[in-house]
């Protein structure tokens, strides 16, 4: 009996939230050990589920950089990163979009559908959702120390979202995967980091949350414990001192630009907690970091 009254007090503790994210959309960014454990696996597809039927509007991209990886070397080509972007001539971008667009979307969208769900592929070329330009980066010459242009090839940046056919999706109980490719001004197609892709996919919609499932708890203080919420304001002074750095700082910065651009809140939770959505989500603690503005 103790248990069934537990349980009873978690459905009455997520009650309140139900109720003020019923018809709200959040877009959720999905990688790394939840994409590749099954346990994680399931555990994520039958949270995106939950809250497709108690009426919140999930809008999911992925990314897929290890089997792109796994898949290249297979096909006898050495996967390059500067700065943690891959390198990506023609003959890579074909493999990308043959693995984000057809290998891993699909993957992504038969889990969510098993599990009773209404997932439907996409990718960034589809019905124009997402125009993009290539992408720039520089780095100081060793010889001059002046800042040079690094050409990462067909690797780019999202410039325009049109989100009618995501809009479109939702009003119909579809679950939208979408998987971070967009089309070029020349039509060329071009790979795009995931994080960046969900945060403009999350302002176009104006969504009340960006969820970003990492392997990490959130973001760590000088002592290892998670902050459970930091603002904005006081990103600068977490930089400066080295507590956001490595693979956690485009995370950031994607959530940064999602808070600009209207978007409620952003979380970046542990994907390797199963139910970790939820968890986040429909509790008071929480699991992870919440940036708000």
């Amino acid at each position: 009996m103790k248990k069934l009254i537990e349980k009873a007090e978690i459905l009455i503790e997520s009650l309140p939230y139900i109720k003020k994210f019923y018809g709200k959309t959040f877009v959720i960014k999905y990688g790394g050990a939840a994409q590749i454990k099954p346990a994680l696996m399931d555990a994520f597809a039958q949270d995106v589920v939950l809250l497709n039927y108690i009426g919140i509007n999930t809008v999911i991209v992925h990314g897929g950089g290890p089997k792109i990886s796994e898949i290249m070397k297979k096909m006898g080509k050495t996967p390059t990163f500067i700065h943690g972007q891959r390198v990506t001539d023609k003959e890579t971008i074909d493999i990308v979009e043959m693995v984000l667009g057809g290998l891993v979307n699909k993957e992504i969208v038969t889990l969510i559908n098993r599990h009773g769900g209404k997932a439907v592929g996409l990718t960034g070329k589809d019905a124009g959702l997402i125009r993009a330009a290539k992408k720039v980066i520089k780095m100081p010459s060793p010889e001059t120390g002046a800042d040079e242009i690094i050409d990462l090839g067909l690797v780019g940046e999202v410039k325009e979202i049109t989100p009618d056919v995501l809009v479109s999706l939702e009003r119909n109980g579809f679950i939208p995967v979408v998987a971070p490719v967009g089309a070029g001004a020349e039509r060329e197609t071009l790979n795009i980091n995931a994080d960046y892709v969900a945060a403009s996919l999350a302002s176009a919609l104006k969504a009340e949350k960006l969820i970003l499932m990492t392997d990490v708890p959130g973001i760590l203080d000088r002592k290892g414990e998670i902050l459970s919420t930091v603002k904005k304001k006081n990103l600068n002074t977490l930089f400066d001192e080295g507590t956001i750095s490595g693979g956690m700082i485009p995370k950031v910065q994607a959530c940064v630009e999602a808070l600009k651009s209207g978007v409620s809140k952003t979380h970046i939770v542990d994907g390797r907690v199963p139910h970790c959505l939820l968890l986040e989500i429909f509790t008071e603690e929480g699991i992870g970091t919440e940036i708000i503005r």
